[in-house]
């Protein structure tokens, strides 16, 4: 009887050696062909830019090719769902912004993936700045203002965002219902006409990325009345966050990477790992500041969480605003 225990322990012990040794095989042999990070945003954008920055560091630093794959289409649904049909052998792998993965299942009636059960959580990449731009030449010039200011002219206040159902637009109606104002949106086709047509005194006021921003507001053809962000951006330090006036406000969109449901854990793990030394490298750091973008470290575990929690909240912010795109 004891024998067979002992037996019994040995191959228990004999398994997970194996399991063990099989693991660390596939992380220290992966890639061994080219990986692809399908971004599911057009090129030139800040997403596209982030998953070029880390793919270029990935293949300075294995001696792997890693190549960014645009599949741009329906606010990130086409690429989305190409990725979460995609074979799950660590060879496609999802890049994408937090509003196709977490806002994205609320707006669309169908989206052709779903956020959780078809995807495995890999690693957070980025957060992204978000803020409340003026022209120069609108009264208001910060928070507090912009309150009292549209609080006297109830709907006659206007603002830009990138279309119906985008992070910039569900930011604004955030903002209306926290400070209790009523604005007028005005949807474009994107970012950059509602960011040029701001500069062009067109409108008053927009909800705008960072990345589309940033070189307007150092020029001074734009102000800033807020930041989105739960805490300053180290691109505008001297800018105050909206919840510094509005207590509980804050939104911080977030870029990260996921791989089709079933792709071993073993190339998950490798990928955080890795990602998260690109993260600490300064060159690195200093391309993601360019695009008014901070580095997120964190792993499978936190990614899930905050996909979770994300989903129930813009959810009801969609909900809120009544926004539908069929």
């Amino acid at each position: 009887m004891l024998s067979q225990v002992v037996m019994g322990c040995r191959l228990v012990g004999c398994i997970l050696a194996m399991v063990s040794l099989q693991l660390s095989f596939a992380q220290d042999k992966y890639p061994n062909r080219a990986v692809t990070f399908l971004v599911p945003q057009a090129a030139g954008g800040a997403n596209d830019a982030i998953a070029r920055v880390i793919a270029q560091k990935l293949t300075e630093a294995s001696g792997q090719t890693f190549l960014v794959d645009n599949h741009p289409g329906a606010g990130g649904n086409v690429g989305t769902a190409l990725v979460a049909k995609a074979k799950p052998d660590g060879y496609t792998i999802l890049v994408t912004a937090d509003s196709a993965q977490v806002i994205n299942p609320a707006l669309y009636q169908k989206t052709g993936f779903d956020p959780i059960k078809d995807f495995d959580a890999v690693t957070p990449l980025a957060k992204a700045g978000y803020v409340v731009v003026a022209n120069p030449a609108f009264a208001p010039n910060n928070v507090a203002e912009l309150i009292a200011y549209a609080k006297a002219r109830p709907g006659e206040v206007s603002y830009a965002s990138a279309g119906n159902g985008t992070m910039n637009h569900l930011i604004g109606e955030m903002l209306q219902k926290a400070a209790d104002i009523k604005l007028q949106h005005i949807p474009y086709k994107g970012a950059a006409g509602a960011a040029t047509d701001v500069v062009s005194g067109q409108v008053p006021l927009s909800v705008q990325s960072t990345p589309s921003s940033l070189a307007f507001i150092r020029s001074g053809k734009l102000k800033v009345i807020g930041v989105v962000n739960e805490k300053r951006l180290s691109a505008l330090p001297d800018s105050p966050t909206i919840g510094e006036t509005l207590k509980g406000f804050g939104a911080t969109p977030w870029y990260a990477m996921f791989a089709p449901t079933g792709t071993p854990k073993a190339i998950a793990a490798w990928l955080q790992v890795e990602v998260n030394k690109v993260l600490d490298d300064r060159d690195a750091i200093a391309k993601l500041a360019t695009l008014g973008c901070e580095p997120y470290k964190g792993n499978q575990e936190s990614l899930n969480q905050l996909v979770q929690f994300d989903l129930v909240r813009w959810a009801k912010i969609v909900k809120d605003s009544g926004a539908k795109i069929d």
